[in-house]
């Protein structure tokens, strides 16, 4: 890995999404940031580019906070024995997502369900991931399942230990809204930040969780509200857009009918800012590199919502609802990017219009923290234009263009 450059400077950028809904687009061509957090962005003329460590010229293409997958499960490194597969969070990162939050890492072989062994999971999980970021990714695991037995004690242990997720709420043995609740409010009390399981079952040991169980136990995310596979009843959705102050995480490996019925019932609500997206991969429906991607593009065509605001739920929105140092173009917040362009021959005017249109971008290059991290994306259509890395490197020898 190489060291953090002091300066980065990105020139020529055609269009900067920001991540926020207030103000998707921003009005600049160039952005500095130093130490791998972000400083300023404007026009170039106005700012001062001198003394580059790295320097990307975008050559007119977008650029957009880095990608966020509010909901995966992870199990060691970048390995999953769920689909067999190695590598899928660097091909994640060819989809442009440069952060990963773990819904609970349920694939793993044997998986303990004791208090002692859960709690050791977690904190493990969150070790190995703290201290190993495969490609790049920021993978924020360790996300213990709960299960009976569990006390206010626990949840003191696993926050002090540095475990700030809980599994899906549904996955293990607490199965009742009261036992639930009582075990979320413990949660939150030191810190830990809550998901719940929503619709059928997904994998054995997993139930049904309706909408008066969700509302009950009152997590800080509505898990996979179009269902993780299988989705609740079209007035339990709609219920739950209506009662729900907490994010509203529609997922790729859920029901699209269902995902485009949340979407236009929280526009209706006036509740996108609550909309935040995840892919609930590796999963049966296998490792979708591209599904945070797919999700914009589908919402966007199929909800009839603008391009700039569909990134929102997969860049601020998340951000905003994890209390994430990352998804939004402002100053302090990390320097994570994907530069992307108009698929080759897709239709549409631009970027935002064809994605509106249903259809993938390219995706030329990412950057985390301030460090190019990889080049043309292997998994994307190829983009119509490239950024091209002036001066630096990509980091960990990824391919470039």
């Amino acid at each position: 890995m190489t060291d953090t450059p002091a300066k980065l400077v990105i020139r020529n950028i055609g269009l900067m999404l920001s991540g926020r809904m207030e103000e998707p687009v921003l009005d600049a061509d160039c952005l500095i940031a130093l130490d791998g957090k972000i400083t300023e962005w404007g026009k170039e003329a106005d700012l001062d580019t001198s003394e580059a460590t790295v320097e990307i010229d975008a050559h007119g293409v977008t650029l957009c906070p880095g990608l966020i997958d509010s909901h995966i499960h992870p199990v060691v490194g970048d390995y999953t024995p769920r689909q067999q597969q190695l590598n899928w969070i660097d091909s994640t990162l060819h989809g442009g997502v440069t952060t990963l939050i773990s819904a609970g890492e349920v694939h793993m072989p044997g998986r303990p369900k004791d208090i002692v062994g859960l709690k050791a999971m977690a904190i493990a999980s969150q070790r190995w991931y703290e201290n190993f970021r495969p490609s790049g990714v920021k993978v924020h695991a360790g996300a213990p399942v709960i299960e009976h037995g569990l006390e206010e004690h626990d949840f003191k242990e696993l926050a002090e230990a540095g475990v700030k997720l809980m599994g899906e709420v549904g996955l293990g043995s607490v199965k009742d809204g009261k036992t639930a609740r009582q075990m979320v409010d413990w949660a939150r009390k030191y810190g830990i930040q809550s998901t719940i399981h929503t619709g059928g079952p997904s994998i054995p040991g997993s139930g049904l969780i309706d909408a008066d169980m969700v509302l009950e136990t009152g997590t800080d995310v509505v898990g996979h509200i179009n269902g993780g596979h299988s989705a609740l009843p079209d007035d339990q959705i709609i219920c739950l857009c209506e009662n729900c102050t907490a994010a509203l995480e529609i997922v790729h490996n859920g029901n699209e009918r269902a995902a485009v019925l949340t979407l236009n019932t929280a526009r209706e609500l006036k509740k996108l800012d609550q909309i935040i997206l995840g892919t609930d991969g590796p999963a049966g429906s296998g490792v979708q590199p591209l599904g945070i991607l797919r999700m914009i593009a589908m919402l966007s065509a199929f909800g009839n919502v603008p391009a700039e605001l569909a990134f929102c739920f997969g860049t601020g929105n998340t951000s905003r609802r994890r209390e994430l140092d990352t998804g939004i173009i402002e100053v302090g917040k990390a320097a994570d990017f994907v530069l992307m362009d108009q698929a080759q021959h897709a239709p549409g005017k631009s970027m935002l219009e064809s994605v509106q249109l249903g259809n993938l971008p390219g995706v030329g290059m990412t950057v985390i923290d301030g460090v190019p991290r990889s080049g043309r994306s292997r998994n994307t259509p190829p983009a119509t234009r490239l950024p091209e890395l002036v001066k630096g490197s990509l980091a960990n020898g990824a391919g470039g263009h």
